[in-house]
């Protein structure tokens, strides 16, 4: 009996169907565009998930922008992080980042990544950064943030080049302190673009070292 009933149930359900099939399609020609057009408003309305952007920054760039995000180093323990139109340049997981500056340098026109190095600025010597920032080429994006110390090794030649591409906290960069920015070469204003808090022991966020800056933006193509 319970097969039977069974039998008499899928029966039904196959009947049904067959009939609602039959007069969807009947209908399906002149609700075409008003079903689709619902359908796409009520995935709309369901979806929650916000919107991402490049690199995860919150509102997307305009055209002839490049997306960033960055951030310093936290402590000595965590590395920087920098992200260009949704490539992460440098980072503790790419396992490119080290104590002092890091740098990346980004073509202008074409947001492709150049290049990427970090100078110790504790133990290392301050001559081969000279000579890196000298190199850069005209219409260089260049990105840079400090893990662990950044400052120690700074000279005066040092801090005039990274003020030369738009920074204006360089010149008062500091043992430890936390440092993000991103300038130009050859760029002709300061940079909008740039995050500095100060070592101080009695608003350190970790014993020795403050908290980690960020910072995220929408850089200007080079144009010709």
């Amino acid at each position: 009996i319970g097969a039977a009933k069974l039998v008499v149930v899928v029966a039904i359900f196959l009947l049904t169907f067959y009939v609602i099939s039959q007069v969807f399609e009947i209908k399906m020609d002149a609700n075409l565009g008003h079903i689709f057009a619902r359908s796409a408003l009520d995935a709309a309305a369901h979806s929650t998930k916000p919107p991402r952007y490049k690199c995860g920054i919150s509102k997307a760039c305009p055209e002839k922008h490049f997306a960033f995000k960055m951030a310093s180093g936290a402590a000595n323990v965590v590395g920087p992080k920098i992200c260009v139109e949704d490539n992460v340049l440098m980072s503790g997981v790419k396992n490119n980042v080290g104590r002092g500056i890091n740098v990346a340098l980004v073509n202008g026109k074409t947001g492709e990544p150049l290049d990427t190095k970090f100078f110790d600025m504790w133990g290392g010597d301050v001559a081969p950064f000279i000579e890196f920032l000298k190199s850069i080429q005209d219409g260089t994006i260049v990105l840079m943030g400090t893990y662990d110390d950044g400052a120690t090794k700074l000279n005066e030649e040092a801090r005039k080049l990274i003020a030369d591409l738009g920074s204006t906290s360089i010149t008062n960069l500091g043992f430890r302190d936390n440092w993000v920015f991103c300038g130009g070469k050859g760029i002709k204003t300061k940079s909008p673009f740039e995050q500095h808090i100060k070592n101080n022991k009695d608003t350190n966020k970790y014993e020795g070292w403050p908290e980690v800056v960020e910072m995220e933006g929408c850089i200007p193509q080079k144009q010709d």
